[in-house]
């Protein structure tokens, strides 16, 4: 399986959006959040290359010279699912043979940054998630609703609750 930003990303969020996505279940083209952090991810960094997708797995908001990765993030409301996006970024494109140094998490609208480190430890927590991101989406059903308070802004909230 190709495991890419978004499973990373979602797998910290919400396993049963996790699956959703993995299924090709896809609420976001729905929802105003999305649609504004894509515009925000398309204007604040005009002058940077822009979204640099690698092996159809991973699409990377910005890299500067190839050693500093960026993702652009609306708001901090799920910050630890953002850092461990990018740490997944560094450590795929470091497996690549793409000698990363580290990642930096832009928040333009809190004029905010971020720097993201991966360590020895990140590596074998990822591992983890990795395998367990394989066994929630090779699941035949979804897995159990744990209402959050992020759910009420989530794209897939009437999936799971109506």
């Amino acid at each position: 399986m190709r495991i890419s930003g978004t499973h990373v990303y979602y797998y910290f969020v919400c396993k049963r959006k996790l699956w959703c996505f993995s299924k090709a279940i896809r609420m976001e083209h729905l929802d105003e959040n999305v649609q504004l952090g894509k515009l925000l991810d398309e204007s604040s960094y005009s002058r940077d290359a822009g979204q640099v997708m690698i092996d159809e797995t991973v699409n990377i908001d910005f890299i500067r010279d190839w050693k500093v990765l960026h993702e652009v993030k609306k708001s901090r409301a799920i910050e630890e699912a953002g850092i461990w996006q990018l740490k997944y970024y560094i450590y795929f494109l470091r497996e690549k043979g793409i000698a990363i140094e580290n990642g930096i998490i832009d928040y333009p609208k809190l004029r905010r940054r971020e720097e993201v480190i991966l360590t020895e430890s990140d590596v074998a927590r990822l591992k983890e998630v990795m395998a367990d991101i394989e066994k929630i989406t090779t699941q035949q059903k979804s897995p159990k609703l744990e209402e959050k308070p992020i759910c009420k802004k989530c794209a897939y909230f009437e999936y799971c609750f109506v």
